[in-house]
């Protein structure tokens, strides 16, 4: 972050000048500072047409930095990075008098000539060889050294809330968005000892820590560039320069402390201090360790309670507590660790901007819905007299007729593998257009969120694209209905609190209409005691402290669809009361506004009928619905047998096979060579492949020929029939083709087909019984209404 180099993790007070290979003493290949030696006669390494050490500002950087103080001035230098070349670090002490500034323009030169760079730690220290933080025996200003972001505006914030700085330098580097980094300095009416070290020091990492700066300074031995030294760094050489200067400037300790403290963080800026490193606590350390004022203990309050406000606002955003819990706990941290306590105001006032800060950075906070939905300061009663003369419109449907109204509940439950999930995704499109499904009427387009819980996302994006429904209806319900994939989690107080988040954010501008949950056993949530689904005080549990307060938070008027399973009844008792086949019913049937269930009368059937139960309206009575062609249908009653429907539909399977088997039989008998009239044919296999009697054939023949599935052809002499007195002639069916010889292409000799082609002459007619000659014997022509 900063272009002084850093303290090693397990290093902070026992390195000298930040060099890990530097003893206490000196060693040999550490050059003492003469001002009168000449270091080195070889050519410069730089571009020797670059910008050179400045003696006035190197004068200028003195004072501010050193100008009170008294004792040895730590002084390094080393070759900067990126210059490809190699060189020792040289440490020297300059006597912090009159003679210093002169001393370190001397000492700049010679580092610019070996391209190096020039640093100091601000204090002075007794003696020569000492440069650890324990060392530091007098320090007269304050840096901050703001190295990332929007440097312009920090600044600016410092600025605005500690007062114009003693001095501000421009280091040399630049961040990635072009600006250039700074060193920002307050002088101080007097220097710093002992126990006010402390506080300078805490001071800067307070300050770096509010404007996203190096928190390095908050160690006493984190060495500086010097202004007027030159910076070199990845074939770059420049000048580090003093841009801003007020030498006459300075500021008491006590009130600059003061000031640092009321000033509020940065824009932009991770409010909470970094308690991750190894050689800081964690923040559970923090939270249970009193901290006192005056930089008595290992962190400041500003850094203890930054810590413990910024650790229970993100359980706050994350959902695992409620606003006023979090606030309760940063309330008894203050009491209990900050010693003495920030007061209210000041404490309220910086959780708000962590808060904002939070929010801004990582989105809507994932708010914990309460447990129960609030209640009424007061009954609301009536009068029979008020509910009599009140006679405005009824409260429009979400679904009518009064299948779904304001507020309501919807519970549609099934069997597995009964299609309800297929049923319900048909109806919700429909329902997201603004179109009615199965006689189910919107009002409008709604807007829907179906909380789906058994489809993981890209089975879920191939069964919506295989929705078998018209295109302008799909276009009118594609921003209308949102759905989540399948995720691992139940309807709990943290479920619901990422619902209710998914929901604000599906539809930011306008109310939801509908929340749809799929199924409800994949995330039930049976409260304090674990109770299932089948546990009825657990279902009252989920549909008040979960369902309800759920809808509550997102929309009070939105109705509430459920997808349940049935229990296993007897087909007697579905018939008797079918709702009783909801697992939990007890509480189910007493909570819910609307029922419905859909179940197979026959198994054996296609079929399935829509039973529906109304609380807030008259009885509806039951729909038979079945899917033909992609969609579903509502199937007229009418056309279902009533008695001994099961040894219908045996009679029915048997019809058919029976059409199939004489179909059949005629195509192959004509392939062989051998055509049939209806009389013959029946003569022919009486009592064969369970076709029954000759008398039983013709029927049947009788009843293909009039749906079109047989006809006739009299004339048969080119292969070899006799005329036939028959009325109607040989029997013919599509396809048909009379022998095995095969027909070849004259001109490229390919097999076509085999024998030659029978097409009909005459069909008899679905009216009047009689014979009608075929218009277009190559078209098979099925009567209007009576094909299958």
């Amino acid at each position: 972050m900063t272009d002084a180099p850093k303290d090693p993790p397990d290093a902070q007070e026992d390195t000298d000048m930040r060099d890990d290979t530097t003893p206490d003493q000196p060693r040999a290949n550490l050059v003492h500072f003469n001002p009168w030696r000449d270091f080195n006669d070889a050519a410069p390494q730089i571009d020797p047409f670059g910008d050179e050490p400045d003696p006035e500002q190197i004068a200028s950087f003195m004072e501010v930095v050193f100008g009170y103080c008294d004792g040895l001035i730590p002084v390094r230098s080393f070759i900067d990075k990126g210059q490809g070349i190699d060189g020792r670090p040289h440490n020297i002490w300059i006597t912090a008098d009159e003679t210093a500034p002169e001393k370190m323009a001397t000492f700049a030169n010679w580092a610019a000539r070996e391209g190096a760079a020039v640093y100091v730690i601000p204090g002075t220290v007794a003696e020569a060889g000492q440069a650890k933080a324990v060392d530091v025996a007098q320090m007269q200003a304050v840096v901050v050294d703001i190295d990332t972001g929007d440097i312009a505006a920090k600044r600016a914030h410092l600025e605005r809330h500690l007062g114009p700085p003693t001095m501000v330098v421009e280091s040399g580097g630049i961040t990635p968005e072009g600006q250039r980094k700074a060193h920002v300095w307050w002088k101080l009416t007097e220097p710093a000892e002992g126990g006010d070290i402390a506080r300078v020091t805490r001071l800067r990492g307070d300050i770096a820590a509010k404007v996203g700066g190096d928190m390095h300074f908050r160690s006493a031995h984190q060495p500086i560039r010097v202004a007027g030294s030159v910076y070199y760094k990845n074939s770059l050489k420049t000048l580090v320069r003093i841009v801003e200067l007020n030498a006459r400037l300075e500021r008491d300790l006590d009130e600059f402390a003061e000031a640092v403290t009321d000033m509020p963080p940065a824009p932009d800026v991770n409010l909470t201090p970094d308690f991750t490193t190894p050689d800081k606590p964690a923040v559970d350390e923090v939270l249970v360790t009193p901290v006192r004022a005056g930089g008595a203990d290992d962190w400041s309050r500003f850094e203890g309670a930054s810590a413990a406000i910024g650790y229970f606002i993100r359980l706050v955003h994350e959902g695992r507590l409620s606003k006023s819990e979090g606030w309760e706990a940063i309330c008894g941290y203050n009491a209990a660790m900050l010693r003495p306590q920030w007061p209210v105001e000041r404490l309220k006032r910086e959780s708000e901007r962590l808060w904002a800060r939070h929010v801004e950075r990582h989105g809507p906070p994932l708010v914990r819905l309460d447990s129960a939905a609030p209640a009424p300061d007061e009954m609301p009663t009536f009068t029979l007299g008020q509910l009599l003369d009140h006679t405005s419109p009824m409260p429009a449907d979400l679904i009518g007729p009064r299948v779904l109204t304001p507020g309501g509940l919807l519970v549609l439950g099934g069997a597995p593998k009964v299609g309800k999930s297929d049923l319900l995704i048909a109806w919700l499109v429909h329902m997201a257009a603004g179109v009615p499904f199965l006689g189910f009427t919107p009002p409008r387009a709604l807007r829907i969120f179906y909380l789906q819980a058994e489809i993981q996302y890209h089975y879920l994006r191939e069964r919506m694209q295989q929705i078998g429904l018209p295109p302008d209806l799909i276009a009118a319900a594609r921003d209308n209905l949102v759905v989540p994939p399948k995720l691992k989690m139940l309807l709990d107080a943290e479920g619901s609190a990422r619902v209710a988040a998914a929901v604000r954010a599906a539809f930011p501008d306008d109310p939801l209409d509908i929340l749809c949950i799929d199924p409800i056993r994949n995330l039930f949530d049976g409260g304090p005691d674990g109770g299932g689904e089948n546990d009825n005080a657990a279902m009252m549990f989920f549909l008040k402290d979960r369902v309800e307060v759920l809808r509550d938070h997102v929309n009070p008027d939105c109705g509430v669809i459920l997808v349940h399973h049935t229990k296993k009844l007897s087909k007697h008792q579905v018939k008797e009361d079918p709702f009783l086949a909801l697992s939990g019913a007890s509480a189910l049937r007493g909570f819910y506004t609307t029922g419905l269930i859909l179940h197979r009368p026959d198994e054996e059937a296609s079929e399935r009928k829509l039973e529906i139960e109304l609380r807030n309206g008259p009885a509806l009575k039951p729909k038979l619905v079945d899917k033909v062609k992609g969609q579903w249908v509502e199937v007229n009653p009418m056309n279902e047998r009533l008695v001994r429907a099961e040894q219908g539909a045996k009679f029915d399977a048997e019809r058919v096979r029976k059409q199939d088997v004489i179909l059949a039989l005629l195509l192959d008998e004509a392939a062989e060579g051998r055509l049939y009239t209806s009389t013959q044919f029946g003569a022919a296999f009486e009592n064969q492949h369970g076709l029954g009697s000759q008398y039983t054939i013709r029927d049947r023949l009788s009843v293909l020929a009039t749906k079109g599935f047989v006809k006739f052809r009299r004339d048969l002499a080119e292969h070899g029939y006799p005329a036939t007195r028959s009325h109607f002639g040989y029997l013919c069916v599509e396809g048909m083709r009379f022998g095995r010889d095969p027909v070849v292409d004259d001109e490229t000799g390919e097999v076509l087909a085999e024998g030659e082609p029978v097409l009909p002459t005459h069909f008899k007619c679905p009216h009047s019984g009689r014979a009608r000659e075929v218009e277009n014997p190559a078209v098979w022509v099925y009567p209007e209404g009576l094909d299958e």
